[in-house]
């Protein structure tokens, strides 16, 4: 069904990349929905990330009692929960919208946290860049494409640059050493889910079957998420 033969005035943009095998319209209609999820996605985040930060007593409930620390403790563990299930029904509706809602809404949380113990002026910052580096390396990873050019190669190297980091992670909360790590362990995050970012990009081009549009919006909106998170991270430390 997918490797009909298409004609050039119905396709959107032109084919995305070389001796491309479907239809292009099918595969651009694909990547416009994903986009719109992680759009509604990250205005979520934005919106709760903002009552967080705004509502100061929210903050300092988590900040000062017990409850509040298991609590958010809770919430960064959720994420890895709702994946179980999302793995099995992520073509079930609506049970796939209702998990990525309330796996969304866990991650939300847990970064509307981090930047209520934030100066604003660091929080804009890691926004704009943010937001200027996932809009150039998706143009970018686009472009690529289009000549040819593959990422798929990049996998096996982001993923033991992520195990490194989760290591640097653990000695840096058992060891502490001090903002110069603070800020290597934040710039080394930041240049390893750019990387992800074309990665997961060139997939969503290539290789996500239309069924797996829940999987490519989660491993898209996890790569922002914690780019903006690193970045925190390193204007965080830059500024303390």
């Amino acid at each position: 069904m997918w490797s009909q033969p298409y004609r050039k005035d119905d396709v959107e943009g032109g084919e995305l990349y070389p001796m491309m095998q479907e239809s292009p319209a099918l595969r651009w209609a694909f990547i416009r929905k994903i986009y719109v999820i992680i759009s509604i996605q990250l205005l979520l985040t934005i919106a709760v990330a903002a009552i967080v930060v705004t509502v100061h007593p929210i903050s300092l409930f988590f900040a000062t009692t017990g409850a509040g620390l298991a609590l958010y403790i809770l919430l960064i563990i959720i994420p890895f929960i709702v994946l179980w299930p999302l793995y099995y029904y992520y073509q079930r509706h609506p049970v796939n919208y209702f998990l990525l809602a309330i796996f969304t809404l866990s991650l939300a949380f847990v970064v509307g946290l981090s930047c209520s113990y934030t100066n604003g002026k660091v929080i804009l910052e890691s926004v704009i860049l943010t937001a200027a580096v996932v809009v150039s390396l998706t143009l970018y990873t686009f472009w690529a494409a289009k000549r040819g050019h593959d990422f798929n190669f990049l996998g096996p190297f982001l993923f033991g640059a992520v195990l490194v980091l989760m290591l640097f992670a653990l000695i840096q909360i058992l060891f502490p050493l001090g903002r110069i790590s603070v800020m290597i362990y934040g710039c080394l995050a930041s240049i390893i889910f750019c990387g992800y970012i074309v990665y997961d990009t060139d997939n969503l081009i290539k290789r996500y079957s239309y069924d797996e549009f829940i999987w490519a919006a989660v491993a898209l909106y996890l790569d922002v998420i914690n780019l903006f998170l690193s970045l925190l991270t390193v204007f965080r430390a830059a500024d303390s």
